[in-house]
């Protein structure tokens, strides 16, 4: 019987040189709830964050630079978030992800913030909005196959 090698294994979590800092929390859009598995509710964790002040993070809203995701949230209002390496992020309601493009913010169902999509460029004219969201891009989605969890590797 022939042993599964590494090389045979498609996978980015361990390969990728993931790296989390501690950010505070805004206390609004994310907050700490000591019942709930990793400081806080399902809705939050795993989701896209954005800075909303320095040293402060927030679920991200449509068009906003992505900081990372969101690991866990302590009672002391701090958070863990994934700003390096592999993650897997949900697209936004009726949001377009591409393989090989960058990400924004994006809104869910009901607006529910921590969400991803492409950057916007329009075909025949580039905005000033639609540039200014260019600049705000980061990371390069590599999976698609799940809309609930996109892959994506966050650079600096």
């Amino acid at each position: 019987m022939a042993l599964t090698t590494p090389r045979n294994i498609v996978g980015y979590e361990e390969t990728a040189d993931p790296t989390d800092l501690t950010f505070k929390i805004d206390n609004s859009t994310i907050t700490y709830d000591a019942t709930k598995a990793n400081g806080a509710a399902a809705t939050m964790i795993g989701f896209a964050v954005s800075l909303s002040a320095d040293d402060t993070v927030q679920l991200a809203s449509d068009g906003e630079a992505i900081v990372g995701k969101l690991i866990s949230v302590t009672a002391d209002l701090k958070c863990s978030v994934r700003v390096l390496g592999f993650v897997t992020l949900p697209a936004g309601a009726s949001a377009t992800v591409t393989r090989g493009k960058k990400i924004v913010g994006a809104l869910g169902a009901a607006s529910a913030k921590g969400y991803i999509r492409d950057v916007v460029v329009a075909a025949a004219s580039y905005a000033a909005s639609e540039a200014n969201e260019a600049q705000k891009a980061r990371g390069l989605i590599i999976d698609v196959g799940t809309t609930t969890a996109v892959g994506i590797i966050l650079g600096a």
